[in-house]
C-alpha cells in the first residue's frame, strides 16, 4: 500500500521507529571514522539525543502535526549529545520549521 499522506500519528510512529533503529545501529555509526574527530561515539550521541526526543514526545497527549515536528525538535535540543547530537537537532528544527501550520504532510 502506497502511502501518500502522513497524519500525526503516522509522523509520530515515524519518528519512534527512525529512534529505535538508530538505537539499533549505533555501534555500526561509532565504527565509523567520522571527520574530523574519529571519536568512536557518533552512534551513541544520536542515539542519545533521539531517546530524549521521544521521552518529550511520549508527554505529547495529541497528534498534530505542528506540535509533534516541535516536540522532537524541542526534546532532541535538550538531550543533544555531542557535535553529532547538535547537528541532529537542528536537522530536526529545519525539518520542525518547515511543517508549520501544516495539518497533513505529502509523501
Amino acid at each position: 500500500m502506497k502511502t501518500e499522506y502522513m497524519s500525526g500519528s503516522l509522523l509520530k510512529k515515524a519518528f519512534i521507529g527512525a529512534a529505535n533503529l538508530l538505537e539499533k545501529n549505533k555501534e555500526m555509526i561509532n565504527a565509523l571514522n567520522v571527520f574530523p574527530v574519529p571519536d568512536g561515539d557518533t552512534g551513541t550521541n544520536m542515539s542519545l539525543t533521539m531517546q530524549s526526543a521521544i521521552r518529550q514526545l511520549d508527554n505529547l497527549k495529541h497528534d498534530d502535526i505542528e506540535d509533534i515536528a516541535n516536540t522532537v525538535s524541542n526534546g532532541s535540543l535538550l538531550g543533544a549529545r555531542g557535535n553529532s547530537g547538535v547537528i541532529l537537532s537542528q536537522l530536526l528544527r529545519g525539518f520542525s520549521n518547515g511543517l508549520k501550520k501544516s495539518k497533513d504532510i505529502n509523501t
